[in-house]
């Protein structure tokens, strides 16, 4: 049976949708959130998404990309009350089939055939949907579904010279999926020219992308070439591209149409065949409404759209990047591989990773210098910054379990008249959190004190002097 998920805020387009479809076999789902209808996309199959522009929390038009990498491959009608050219034309370069208006007078039976061929469409897709192609991924390690949508857009782009835009929060991976694009291209055999845009002298820019003529400029002894020569035959990667300046955004534009550049000085344009690959962790439409980035430059830089997973939606990975890289560590520095104990890989699946895989790269080695000669990997050998955030959700999760009563008073509860002395007033509220802190390290622990002093850092006497003060067993 043929799937269709309605992701709008309003009920009588739900039952509009269901109406029309009654005799099409086909199941209609509703969900009146975007992220609840993200997680449904997620973990469900849908042969048609109905996607509003403007939900409770987020603009639907934001994430068309997303939903349309999901693994099911929906595809997206985005509806929208009042219409924006601007918004259609973004969701369209996105992948949405078609960007309508609710108020758009139509029968049921034109609702009917169009929603029939959109049907149509989608299964004929499926079923010529071409098998993925084995790629090398040097260094991209995961074998998760979000990652395995990666992968899927990662093969088709390596088919072609089509440009592509690889989006993610920093420290996802995306300089290394840059490189295994030109890898597994025909171009592999050329160079790979990296250029960071955020690192480049506002004042050099021009030159260092384009190259000079001797005199142009003083300083300019000799001529130099710039990158976007380097790159002849080759793969252009621009890193960070939210950062290159307005003014040279227009002049790269020209460029990256042509394929053709003057180097700065110059008066012949010097033909440059160059794939580009662009990557940033910047929302561009968002800078394209503020008008700090070129709407035409987006289109042209997105003809393929990569978008990587943070690593708190990979929790499947984790073991298996913690493991590849802390071989990598412990080969440089010439000492054997350090095992990990229970609560080691509880700790990382537990953490939120901010910094995503650079930032577990950073805290593995923190551990295993930590660590020093110890053989195993623990948790309390993890920076200290991630020790105390698993800490505070185990406090926010045991006291929210817990009743007002068993929880304790809050502080302005605590906090009565006749105002009792400071001295004592801070001792009653010490003696509270303590115990708050304990009943959540025993949860943590799972009843295991080796693991309860791991995870506290105090000694055994201290724990259960703190544990008999307070009543409570381990």
């Amino acid at each position: 049976m043929r799937k269709i998920l309605v992701v709008d805020d309003e009920e009588n387009v739900f039952r509009r949708v269901t109406r029309v479809t009654q005799n099409m076999q086909c199941e209609v789902e509703w969900e009146t959130t975007l992220s609840k209808g993200l997680s449904a996309i997620e973990e469900n199959t849908y042969d048609v998404v109905l996607l509003s522009d403007n939900l409770p929390d987020g603009r639907g038009v934001e994430v068309v990309s997303r939903i349309c990498q999901a693994p099911s491959h929906p595809e997206v009608v985005v509806l929208t009350r009042l219409g924006d050219l601007n918004d259609a034309e973004a969701a369209i370069c996105d992948g949405a089939w078609n960007y309508i208006q609710k108020t758009y007078a139509r029968k049921d039976e034109d609702i009917r055939l169009n929603l029939k061929y959109l049907l149509e469409y989608h299964k004929e897709k499926m079923m010529h949907r071409p098998c993925p192609v084995p790629v090398k991924c040097s260094g991209i390690v995961g074998e998760s579904q979000a990652l395995q949508v990666c992968f899927d857009h990662l093969a088709r782009a390596t088919s072609g010279d089509a440009n592509v835009l690889i989006t993610g929060e920093t420290g996802t991976g995306k300089e290394l999926f840059a490189r295994a694009i030109h890898q597994n291209s025909n171009r592999w055999d050329d160079s790979l020219v990296v250029v960071d845009c955020a690192a480049l002298p506002v004042t050099l820019v021009e030159s260092l992308l384009f190259g000079h003529e001797r005199g142009s400029y003083t300083g300019a002894y000799q001529a130099r070439d710039g990158l976007v020569g380097q790159a002849d035959g080759g793969t252009l990667f621009l890193d960070e591209i939210g950062e290159m300046p307005l003014a040279i955004q227009k002049i790269f534009l020209r460029v990256l149409q042509e394929r053709k550049y003057r180097s700065v000085g110059g008066t012949k344009e010097i033909p440059s065949d160059f794939r580009l690959v662009a990557a940033t962790n910047r929302n561009l439409e968002e800078m394209v409404r503020e008008g700090t980035f070129r709407k035409d430059l987006l289109y042209r830089i997105r003809a393929i759209n990569i978008t990587l997973p943070p690593l708190r939606a990979r929790e499947d990975d984790i073991k298996l990047l913690a493991t590849h890289y802390r071989s990598i560590i412990c080969q440089r520095y010439g000492i054997e591989n350090k095992d990990f104990a229970p609560d080691f890989i509880e700790a990382l699946k537990g953490y939120s990773w901010p910094g995503n895989v650079r930032e577990l790269i950073n805290a593995l080695e923190t551990a295993i210098s930590q660590a020093g000669p110890e053989a195993t990997l623990y948790a309390r050998h993890l920076p200290k910054d991630i020790r105390l955030q698993l800490i505070g959700k185990a406090l926010e999760k045991t006291i929210n379990g817990e009743s007002a009563t068993e929880a304790g008073p809050s502080l302005s509860e605590a906090i009565q008249l006749p105002l009792e002395t400071f001295k004592s007033f801070r001792k009653s509220v010490i003696c509270r959190l303590e115990k708050q802190y304990l009943q959540a390290l025993i949860n943590a622990a799972h009843n295991n004190k080796s693991k309860a002093i791991n995870i506290s850092g105090l000694s055994r006497s201290r724990l259960y002097d703190l544990l008999k003060q307070h009543q409570l067993s381990l």
